[in-house]
């Protein structure tokens, strides 16, 4: 579609621009749909090799709230059916949501960007990393790739370090000045397992975050600095569904915005 018809296409039906801010009126949901649907329909879609994907969807941009849901395929040609009898809650950043950098191209709707210390959580379609744990071996049936986590691991969330946001083991007869800060065994239930969402790392983009994980929540109704966190049975048994052969996604979106890329980026 040509920029032109585009534009009459938000005349149409509706849509009022005023700088970078898209003013969202009483029944202009289709407009909002409709420029997510225009400026994204190429970028973040799942591929035919994807057979697993996470999805976390919160009640809008501001919660710290979501419900997961997991779901699988046996080919590409196959519908998606859901894993768990219900959904599992999960906290999100205290902050609420920001686009992060991720397998996909965010939609020019407005939401900024996540930035390093802004609390929020991470929103999009990102690949999994490594699982970290401080225990000698992954939960019993797990098969995803796991490293145990100790005395020398860390992983820089100082955006002015040339190993931002990533996992370095130190030479412990060379311990550099900011691992004390940085280090990863902190001796904290809430770090038992720690999923690594990869979030701004193809490549790291100094100051856009670091350092989100999937992890075990402080409590029920306690949110995160932007990580997604839960019960620590729901994240065992999460750990324990991964297979790395199915190429696992996570997906993670306000619900409006979600039903909106649903067919696009070919979500479950």
């Amino acid at each position: 579609m040509k920029i032109r018809q585009i534009m009459q296409s938000q005349k149409t039906i509706g849509c009022h621009f005023f700088g970078k801010n898209l003013i969202l009126k009483a029944q202009t949901w289709a407009c909002y749909a409709f420029l997510l649907i225009s400026t994204s329909i190429s970028f973040g879609q799942l591929g035919a090799e994807v057979r697993q994907v996470i999805v976390a969807q919160s009640a809008d941009w501001s919660s710290n709230t979501a419900v997961l849901q997991a779901y699988q395929r046996p080919s590409a040609s196959s519908p998606w059916q859901a894993v768990f009898a219900r959904g599992v809650p999960v906290l999100l950043g205290r902050g609420g949501l920001a686009w992060g950098r991720g397998s996909f191209q965010p939609p020019r709707n407005g939401i900024p960007m996540k930035v390093e210390k802004d609390w929020k959580a991470p929103a999009g379609v990102f690949q999994l990393g490594s699982l970290f744990g401080y225990a000698g071996a992954p939960p019993p049936g797990a098969r995803w790739p796991y490293i145990r986590v100790g005395p020398w691991d860390a992983y820089i969330d100082d955006s002015q370090n040339p190993l931002y946001n990533r996992h370095v083991r130190v030479d412990p007869n060379n311990v550099p000045p900011w691992f004390e800060k940085q280090k990863m065994r902190l001796g904290d239930a809430a770090y038992k397992w720690m999923l690594e969402i990869r979030h701004n790392q193809n490549p790291a983009a100094p100051g856009y975050g670091s350092a989100i994980f999937f992890h075990v929540r402080r409590g029920p109704k306690t949110p995160s600095a932007g990580c997604t966190t839960m019960a620590v049975l729901d994240l065992e048994n999460l750990i324990r569904w991964l297979d790395p052969r199915a190429s696992p996604y996570y997906v993670l979106l306000p619900q409006a915005d979600y039903a909106a890329l649903r067919g696009p980026w070919r979500l479950p």
